[in-house]
């Protein structure tokens, strides 16, 4: 059953490459959608995929950024299916 999961990660998490670390990790997972860096300083994520993927998604990307990430918040809702790749927004 596929997901939407939305994470927002905070601490020294933009200037870091965070955004493209996200997209080259998610070149090795079945998720769509984006990350983008936020003004008040946290990163912002939406991937959509089955739910193992999303966890296996999030733990790889945090683990690539461990001592970086101060913080994360996440919640899932219903996919929407309206991505077709994982990309940096602005």
């Amino acid at each position: 059953m596929a997901v939407q999961r939305t994470v927002y990660f905070s601490g020294h998490v933009q200037g870091v490459g965070f955004r493209y670390t996200a997209r080259r990790v998610a070149r090795g997972f079945d998720v769509t959608g984006f990350v983008r860096n936020l003004p008040d300083g946290r990163v912002h994520i939406v991937a959509e995929g089955e739910i193992d993927e999303l966890d296996q998604f999030i733990e790889a990307i945090k683990s690539q950024m461990q001592g970086m990430i101060r913080g994360l918040q996440s919640n899932d809702a219903p996919a929407t299916g309206r991505f077709i790749s994982f990309d940096i927004t602005f």
